[in-house]
């Protein structure tokens, strides 16, 4: 049985193709206008954060009774990869982070399973333990980040503000979230001395009680009439600082006013909790994110709009100022990148017009508006957004989309130029090529096949490369079958087309252009085994080049201005003095050769950054920490202050001494970190600071590795307080009575709260500031025993100093610590770990039992990218090796045609090499595209042979002369394909991508024509004037 001919069909249904055309072509328009915008895909982060705090206890006895336990019970959840864990004096911090590969739809079920887990042993926890408290939104990014300043204004008038402001906003259409950063939680201080307590012989108790007894909320009952039911409300509850000042406190038979023996102050958390400055100035941060499938642009808009508005309404002094925009960098990449494809458009419509006329041309160009436009509306039904990885699908299918019309449209021309009428001319393409290039495009979607199917976050990363690409290539073969034969008949001039080939004997291959060509093909395969032999040579020495000479890299740095600047403290540092610290780099950014390439700044101090930017590496909850986010006006910009920042940190002069300073770009692709990471594990941790320091020498003797240091490694500061406890008991006190105690005059202790509209002010009790400051005044602390008098904690208690361990990291449940470095430009991460890897391999052999030293950073989630690829390619080659036997059905052929696949990475290597462009993920997928477009051409030309060979032509000529009756149709659709990648290398992250795909086609289409006639000839023994 036939199958219909859908060219034959659009001919004799004009008018409905006609009428396919306008309507396919209002839909794209429409459906272009309603895709959803964003800067990056949608991306699951399979990452949760279990926070426990146990006020009082030691890192390790944080450890052993809490981390530990629930370690050991997370594990047992389905899908979990690494779980993560920071523990710190009082508090409990684990990363559970879920295998790399788990399906998208799992991740819900498993954080279900992480709760119910959690909810199962939270029983087996110490008394005293807060939490744990579980946080699965770890992956939202806000799309805009507001910040409130103001001159005269506290952090309570900017947080009552920024709540006003923030439920406005929450009204906008795909606004799915405000968060509020840097709030800093209202305390009232009561702050009484404790040697003031003892004179007066007061008990502490007594104030707590009197407090807690009169702001008690307590019903006081009803009166039910026949008619109504009458509430009784009692008053006392605490309305303002001056009723908690009126308590009356009494002792001894006395009555005391508690601001007679107190200072009632109204203040904020002490010490702080992590905090926001924007500016130099004290912040409060609004974070917008976005629904899933919302136009961030469109929602960029309206947030300018509300900003504008409501700073009208603020009161005079406060200012609303913007310190993440991720609508405006979308609206520039995504003008960028529509240049890039109108340039690319442009390109392709020259190389059409240029190659094959006017006429010819512009039915090539009709065709590109109508396959884009369909695959804007295959794009809005399946939900994909117009992101950074489908706007560069995009113009990377716009040099594949136009293979199929070229075609076509080239076939239709030849044959109207052999005397054929137009429309038996327009539907022969269809019975001559239809089929094999279905199958070529088909191959060409199959190679990108494991972008689309691996099992990994750079593959979700990446999917709508596969999904764009293959929808724009299956699109490109029916508007190249049904619409450009239509196009082509209605276009082209039959008549013009028979005059011109008459000037070449009616036979177009007879001019000396393409005389010269067949002489070549001729020559190629008379030289047969030294055209095969000079080839594989070539392949071997490009594998050599790649391997050797070409720098590997996970994803290419981000093209946004903003730079990242990271301060570290030593490991149990104050969050003051982290804020001290912060200060000074205010000023450093003042100075005006710094202040000349910022835009504005934020600094995070306590806390990393919120994630504005879907890779960031964010970080979490470290009193020594603090992060600057800081947008500069440009590239060039970003780069100047980069180094002008890294050299006066690192100036030898000293300023900077004690601090672990780090300035930094933006990544793109799954978060890494530090690039060159090295983990070293066992359970006796002076050991594990041992070989961790061995680590760190062979990473320090690296000329390629800079900034190298430890996730934890220094010891903190505390004081022993050992409790005689014969004494004690004599004296009617208790070691918890006495901890307790000491607890409330120096950190303080929450005796009630002050309701305040929808806010609950801790009512907080502690020692004067000057008692609670000297650390020396210890041992003079009064303490109220059971009998009632006051005794200096120096006679019940030894007080000594010590160190301990102020944070433990561990890595499924083992002590780890993880040695870090950056590296210095000109060198990508995973070429300076391998060769820091075997220097490490003598440190190896000398490991206790239990140890291990594993490499991790770009290399580590590089491998994971890779090794997930490499998991389809078996799919990828049987599917392949499917399509071409079908179109084929010769094992012979179908080999000949795989064996050009890998011929590409000749012209990678090269291209590669010459232009300095590391080997990352981005130029994989590149590598891996290329093998489907070359046997695109290859399947076409050894169909197109066999075909001739059926038709009684003898297999020399038929090889020369198909090879010569493709040339124009291979060289065209390569040229496009080429000359389209041109507006895609000046884009950092796809740049690789397009060098290697250039590079690759240009060797691979020359190979293609030269070296794949000479092995089917070698392969079928085919020699001159054999019939």
């Amino acid at each position: 049985m036939t199958p219909p001919n859908l060219s034959e069909w659009a001919l004799r249904h004009r008018s409905l193709v006609a009428y396919l055309i306008v309507v396919l072509m209002l839909a794209g328009v429409f459906s272009y206008f309603r895709l959803g915008r964003a800067e990056d895909p949608d991306f699951t982060f399979k990452a949760m954060v279990v926070r426990t705090l146990w006020p009082g206890a030691t890192a390790p006895e944080v450890q052993l009774q809490i981390t530990e336990r629930i370690e050991k019970k997370l594990q047992e959840v389905p899908w979990v990869d690494v779980l993560r864990s920071q523990t710190r004096p009082g508090e409990s911090l684990i990363t559970v982070l879920l295998k790399d590969y788990t399906p998208k739809k799992e991740v819900p079920d498993s954080w279900y399973q992480v709760r119910k887990k959690i909810g199962d042993m939270r029983h087996t926890l110490p008394q005293g333990v807060v939490g744990p408290f579980l946080n699965d939104e770890f992956g939202d990014t806000f799309v805009t980040i507001f910040a409130l300043t103001g001159d005269g204004f506290d952090l309570a008038a900017l947080r009552r503000e920024a709540d006003r402001i923030g439920r406005e906003l929450r009204q906008l259409p795909d606004v799915k979230k405000i968060e509020l950063f840097g709030v800093q939680d209202e305390k009232i201080y009561i702050e009484v001395s404790h040697a003031k307590l003892a004179t007066l012989g007061l008990n502490p108790l007594a104030i707590f009680d009197a407090l807690q007894r009169q702001n008690a909320m307590t019903p006081s009952g009803f009166y039910e009439t026949p008619s109504d039911r009458v509430r009784i409300r009692v008053s006392g509850d605490f309305e303002s600082v001056e009723n908690i000042r009126e308590i009356g406190i009494q002792a001894g038979g006395r009555l005391f006013r508690l601001g007679d023996i107190a200072s009632v102050e109204r203040g904020f958390a002490d010490p702080p909790t992590p905090r926001m400055r924007v500016q130099g100035h004290d912040a409060i941060g609004i974070g917008i994110a976005m629904n899933r499938g919302g136009d961030v642009i469109r929602l960029g808009e309206r947030l300018h709009a509300a900003r504008e508005r409501l700073q009208r309404q603020l009161p005079v002094g406060i200012d609303l100022h913007v310190v993440a925009d991720q609508p405006e960098i979308v609206r520039q990449s995504m003008n960028l990148f529509m240049s890039s494809l109108a340039e690319a458009v442009v390109i392709v419509l020259v190389v059409s017009f240029i190659s094959l006329g006017l006429r010819t041309g512009a039915v090539v160009a009709l065709s590109i508006p109508l396959v884009l436009a369909v695959t804007f509306l295959l794009m809005y039904a399946f939900g994909i957004d117009l992101q950074r990885i489908s706007l560069g699908a995009l113009v990377i299918a716009l040099g594949l989309l136009v293979d199929d019309a070229i075609i076509a449209v080239e076939m239709m021309v030849v044959k109207m130029e052999q005397g054929w009428d137009r429309f038996r001319a327009a539907t022969f393409a269809y019975t001559s090529t239809a089929f094999p290039m279905l199958t070529g495009t088909l191959i060409t979607a199959v190679g990108f096949m494991p972008v689309g199917l691996a099992r990994s976050g750079a593959g979700e990363y990446t999917f709508s490369i596969f999904a764009v690409v293959s929808i724009a290539l299956l699109v490109s073969w029916v508007v190249a079958v049904v619409f450009t034969p239509y196009l082509g008949y209605l276009v082209l001039d039959a008549a013009k087309l028979q005059r011109a080939a008459l000037e070449h004997g009616a036979d177009p291959y007879r001019t000396p252009f393409y005389r010269r060509v067949r002489a070549s093909v001729e020559w190629c395969l008379r030289h047969r085994w030294l055209v095969i032999g000079a080839t594989l040579l070539a392949f071997v020495a490009a594998l050599a080049g790649l391997s050797l000479g070409v720098q590997k890299q996970f994803f290419p740095a981000s093209s946004r201005p903003e730079v990242l600047v990271d301060l570290w403290l030593p490991n149990g540092s104050s969050l003051k003095a982290t804020e001290a610290c912060a200060r000074r780099v205010e000023e450093l950014l003042a100075v005006p050769e710094m202040a000349r390439s910022i835009r504005y700044y934020a600094s995070y101090v306590g806390n990393g950054s919120p994630r504005f930017y879907l890779p960031l590496d964010q970080q979490l909850f470290n009193d020594g920490f603090a992060q600057f986010v800081i947008t500069t006006h440009d590239i060039a910009a970003r780069e100047d202050l980069r180094r002008r920042l890294e050299q006066r940190f690192a100036d030898e002069g000293g300023e900077w001494s004690g601090l672990r300073t780090r300035v930094l770009r933006l990544e793109n692709g799954p978060p890494v970190g530090f690039p060159v990471v090295f983990r070293v594990s066992g359970e006796d941790i002076g050991e594990l600071r041992r070989v961790a320091a061995e680590v760190a020498a062979v990473m320090r003797g690296s000329p390629h590795l800079k900034e190298v240091n430890f996730d934890w490694n220094e010891l903190g500061k505390s004081i022993r307080v050992d409790i005689d406890q014969d004494r004690a008991r004599a004296l009617g006190i208790s070691s918890q009575e006495l901890a307790a105690f000491l607890n409330s005059m120096l950190t303080g202790i929450a005796v009630t709260q002050m309701r305040e509209g929808d806010q609950l002010i801790d009512v907080v009790a502690r020692a004067a500031g000057d008692e609670r400051a000297r650390i020396s005044a210890l041992a003079d602390i009064n303490i109220h025993t059971g009998s009632g008098r006051y005794v200096p904690l120096a006679q019940l208690a030894k007080i000594s100093y010590e160190l301990e361990e102020p944070v433990i990291a561990r890595r499924n449940r083992l002590p780890t610590v993880t040695v870090r470095a950056d590296i210095r430009d000109g060198m990508q991460a995973p070429a300076a770990t391998a060769r820091i890897d075997p220097l490490l391999d003598p440190l190896r052999e000398r490991l206790p039992p239990g140890f291990r030293i594993e490499a991790g950073g770009a290399t580590e989630e590089s491998a994971k990218g890779e090794n997930s690829i490499k998991a389809v390619m078996p799919l990828m080659l049987v599917s392949v090796i499917t399509l071409l036997m079908i179109q084929l059905q010769n094992v012979g052929r179908m080999l000949l045609v795989l064996l050009t696949a890998p011929l590409g990475l000749i012209g990678v290597a090269a291209a590669l090499l010459l232009f300095h462009v590391p080997f990352g993920f981005v130029a994989n997928l590149g590598v891996i595209a290329l093998s489907g477009m070359i046997m695109r051409n290859s399947v076409i030309l050894v169909d197109q042979i066999e075909q001739d060979r059926k038709a009684g032509m003898p297999p020399w000529e038929a090889i020369v002369g198909s090879t010569v009756r493709r040339f124009r149709p291979i060289m065209l659709t390569a040229a496009a394909a080429i000359l389209a990648m041109i507006p895609l290398t000046r884009s950092v992250f796809w740049g690789p991508m397009a060098v290697a795909i250039m590079g690759g086609l240009i060797v691979a289409t020359l190979l293609t024509l030269l070296f794949l006639p000479a092995l089917y000839a070698a392969w079928y023994r085919v020699q001159a004037g054999e019939r």
